[in-house]
């Protein structure tokens, strides 16, 4: 969660990681899960905000969701996800 904090956000989707020197830019459903990760919600309380501020079915809500994150793990802003 630290990570995901220190990154500077503006409201075009472009993101920036002053520690690393390191830029990215997301869609506004990547955008959006990013803030909601940051206010701290869980998993399941992003994805229904998720389906509340889009026009989406929960599945996409869900898809949409986990492809993102796993795409934040793998630039190594969230921690990957520990086993069992």
């Amino acid at each position: 969660m630290e990570k995901l904090r220190r990154l500077a956000l503006n409201e075009e989707g472009f993101i920036f990681d002053p520690e690393t020197g390191n830029s990215f830019v997301t869609n506004q459903t990547g955008l959006f899960i990013i803030k909601k990760l940051r206010e701290g919600l869980s998993e399941e309380e992003v994805v229904k905000a998720l389906l509340e501020e889009f026009e989406v079915d929960e599945e996409t809500a869900r898809r949409d969701f986990y492809d993102f994150v796993e795409q934040l793990r793998i630039l190594g802003i969230l921690e990957p996800q520990k086993e069992g």
